[in-house]
């Protein structure tokens, strides 16, 4: 499948990779970018993906909304309740998919990740930074507010406190200072970026898909719900687990002292 906003390819077996591809416009969150990056989920999922990873070019991951469609002769948006429907409710429940897709997602930070770019980035579960990235939720200079999930997200990830001086500061943080916070799974120079990120990969591929999925949907929804709640789910993911291939598998193997060969499965997005 080829588009026009984003490259998707297959760098390593089983691994899909998405990239923004909009380089003159710092990869801005267009509505043909929507459309295509929901459509090359989709296709990821279909094809059994075990890893999926979203990444830009250039000088930019992504650097937010594409601002031109609220000013300037490109303006396509003046009512607040069409510019809700038609382009903040389609990236919150994009980024929401991301995050609910039952693969694991690593975002390869290249270099700026703005607003709903590092809402993008939060919204994916692993983040390995270039040392030439900076994240931030910058939206107050522009008199708006983060409204994709990164308020939210971002304070769960580093702690209120933080997260009201760099959301109400407008910061940009370097990736140091990401990683310093706890929000980077690793900082490398961007030249190993693309080494690092499929390193990732491989090694979350060398764990039960099925299992992988029972945990990220545990971890997400333990910080929606009370704790017995969440408890109770965990029981009943662990549950069923029991009797299938990846169970079966990872249990013969531990028995016999070798390494499991976990592969594809049918799994729902």
């Amino acid at each position: 499948m080829t588009y026009t906003t984003l490259i998707a390819d297959t760098p390593a077996l089983g691994v899909t990779r998405l990239r923004m591809s909009r380089p003159d416009e710092m990869n801005t969150l267009s509505l043909e970018f929507l459309d295509e990056f929901d459509r090359a989920i989709d296709a990821a999922v279909a094809a059994r993906t075990r890893v999926l990873v979203v990444t830009g070019t250039d000088r930019a991951f992504c650097a937010g909304a594409h601002l031109k469609y609220f000013a300037g002769k490109d303006r396509i948006f003046t009512e607040r309740f069409d510019t809700r429907d038609r382009y903040f409710e389609r990236i919150a429940r994009l980024f929401d998919k991301v995050e609910a897709i039952g693969i694991p997602v690593i975002a390869a930070v290249n270099g700026y990740a703005m607003g709903g770019g590092f809402e993008l980035a939060l919204a994916c579960d692993f983040r390995i930074l270039a040392t030439t990235a900076k994240v931030g939720l910058p939206e107050a200079k522009l008199g708006a507010t983060p409204g994709a999930g990164g308020v939210q997200k971002l304070a769960r990830h580093i702690g209120r406190g933080k997260a009201l001086e760099w959301i109400m500061l407008a910061r940009h943080v370097d990736a140091a200072e990401a990683n310093a916070a706890g929000l980077a799974t690793r900082v490398v120079a961007p030249e190993t970026l693309e080494a690092a990120t499929l390193e990732l990969a491989r090694e979350l591929m060398s764990l039960s898909p099925q299992a992988l999925a029972q945990c990220k949907t545990s971890i997400h929804l333990s910080g929606d719900v009370d704790l017995r709640s969440a408890r109770r789910f965990g029981v009943e993911a662990l549950s069923a687990l029991v009797g299938s291939a990846d169970w079966l598998e990872g249990m013969s193997a531990f028995v016999e002292k070798r390494a499991p060969a976990f592969g594809p499965h049918e799994r729902k997005s």
